[in-house]
Formats: C-alpha cells, structure tokens, sequence
C-alpha cells in the first residue's frame, strides 16, 4: 500500500509557475512508477505527465511538453510536477498517482495506476 499526498497547488496568473509535490508512505518508492493526472470542472481525468521508477523515462501529454516537467526523488520519496508558462486551460484539480512498476516503459492510462493521492487544486486565472 502506497499513501500520496499532493500539495503546492494554488492560484497563479497566466504565464506564471507553479511546483507540485506528491508525498508518498507506505512501500518502497522506488519499486512504483509515478503520475500525473488532472480534472477539470465538468471534464474526465486525464493524463498530464508520467515518470517510470528510475527517473529515466518520462512521458507528456501534448498540449503540456515544454511548459511541465515531471522528476523524483527516491530518497525523498516524492515526485514533482513543475508547471511553467501556465495557461487558464491548465486550471484542474491535479492528483498524482502511483503503479507498482520497476519497467523502463511509462504507462499513461488511469485505470492501470492502483494508488491516487486526494489532490491539490490549480487555478490560474487570465
């Protein structure tokens, strides 16, 4: 069992920055692939950045590459999402999630990650 949670949400003007970090207890750390997911009002959960157990493969979604950048830090037990260059679409409540993997491959669908933090609202407004 894996226990995440998310804070450094909050309120931020278009184009400023912002660092998420998810917390995680419980198991080895290093033993799960990490991601980032968000929900906007009205909208599913999607995926937004993923990382694989070592820090060596990361993977974004579109609309986010070269404005977010995921990383971990093992010993820390946590992963984070810095958020540049933010946009009012990227307004959501964001939430990491975890997978038990120890592969080199990113995994970005939702309903393989087992573990999901309680989330940490974003909000940037224009």
């Amino acid at each position: 069992q894996v226990q995440l949670v998310e804070s450094g949400g909050g309120l931020v003007q278009a184009g400023g920055s912002l660092r998420l970090s998810c917390a995680a207890s419980g198991r080895t750390f290093s033993n799960y692939a990490m991601g980032w997911f968000r929900q906007a009002p009205g909208k599913e959960r999607e995926f937004v950045a993923a990382i694989n157990w070592s820090g060596g493969s990361t993977y974004y979604l579109d609309s986010v590459k070269g404005r977010f950048t995921i990383s971990r830090d093992n010993a820390k037990k946590t992963v984070y999402l810095q958020m540049n260059t933010l946009k009012p679409e990227d307004t959501a409540v964001y939430y990491c999630a975890a997978r038990r993997s120890t592969s080199s491959i990113v995994v970005i669908t939702i309903k393989d990650y087992a573990y999901w933090g309680q989330g940490t609202q974003v909000t940037v407004s224009s």
